[in-house]
């Protein structure tokens, strides 16, 4: 029996699913003006931004068929676009000449995960000797609703560990005591988590989708 996965830290908001943002295409989010929330007036304190939501989050890879079948085949992602595009707009928004982009749009319960391979030019890779305190680092976290289960489908598929194993927060840390983790990597580098949380902690959508 396969575990059910939840990516987290990825919100939509009712707002941003009513209005959506202006898009170049359906991949990139086109820049727009600041808003009158967002601008500080004379005498008066910066007024908020009017942010509601984190829509999304991004990962630039090194082969986006690799990384489709790593993250649908493996963690249970729905495939939602797949787009390629190029252009003075998308070499101004990337602030990367002459860019061509293959951007895919990966779907898990509710949140969105984005992939973008740069066709042209190509970057440079991730850097293969990263540590967890070193200033780039970040990572992506899937909330998994069997711990034993989800880490013996990570080892059957042959991931590169982050973590030597699964780890159990101690009670030191009240916050957190009781949620079980586990560091590991993407086909690039990129460093992903998978999380259990115990009944008492994490948001109640958390068990229910683990609760399927």
């Amino acid at each position: 029996m396969k575990p059910r996965w939840t990516l987290v830290l990825l919100v939509w908001s009712t707002a941003s699913a009513q209005s959506p943002q202006p898009w170049i295409g359906r991949g990139i989010p086109a820049p727009h003006a600041a808003t009158a929330d967002s601008v500080e007036t004379a005498g008066s304190q910066t007024k908020s931004a009017g942010a509601v939501a984190v829509q999304m989050v991004g990962l630039t890879v090194s082969d986006m068929d690799r990384s489709v079948e790593f993250f649908t085949r493996l963690l249970d992602f729905t495939k939602v676009s797949d787009d390629e595009v190029e252009g003075p707009a998308y070499a101004a928004l990337e602030n990367v000449s002459g860019a061509r982009l293959r951007v895919v749009r990966l779907r898990l319960g509710g949140e969105l995960l984005q992939l973008t391979q740069f066709l042209a030019p190509e970057g440079r890779p991730f850097p293969a000797d990263s540590r967890s305190n070193d200033q780039w680092f970040q990572h992506v976290a899937i909330i998994v609703s069997d711990m034993d289960r989800a880490y013996a489908r990570l080892r059957q598929f042959k991931v590169r560990p982050g973590s030597t194993s699964p780890q159990l927060l101690p009670k030191t840390i009240p916050n957190a005591a009781g949620i079980r983790a586990f560091y590991f990597r993407d086909p690039d580098g990129h460093f992903l988590e998978i999380l259990q949380f115990p009944p008492d902690k994490g948001d109640p959508k958390w068990h229910r989708a683990g609760a399927r």
